[in-house]
């Protein structure tokens, strides 16, 4: 039996790799953990995946931007404008387009 969380969420994925869901928590909980580098490669396979999970970009850029990644935050971000006007998502875009405009366009 999974002690916490974390091993839950694991189990959970291990289990089913496709469940964007179960996938999208793991990246949540390692994020919540601060494994920010953990929860990126959680939200890189979500994304690859299910491209169209747009959560997924909002939050890996974020924890890109804990980690210093700034220029790879911003092309996720972007990426993230892309695929949410494709999924007429607007508050998604929002989001994303917000905090891209708070990075700016420098390193």
């Amino acid at each position: 039996m999974p002690e916490n969380r974390l091993d839950l969420l694991k189990n959970l994925v291990a289990q089913n790799p496709g469940d964007s869901f179960a996938r999208y928590g793991l990246a949540m909980a390692y994020a919540g953990a601060g494994d920010h580098g953990q929860a990126v490669e959680e939200y890189r396979k979500l994304i690859d995946l299910n491209p169209k999970y747009v959560a997924a970009y909002y939050h890996a850029g974020q924890a890109l931007e804990k980690l210093g990644r700034i220029s790879e935050a911003r092309d996720l971000y972007r990426r993230g404008i892309a695929i949410s006007t494709e999924t007429s998502d607007e508050h998604t875009r929002g989001e994303l387009e917000a905090v891209l405009d708070l990075l700016g366009s420098r390193d």
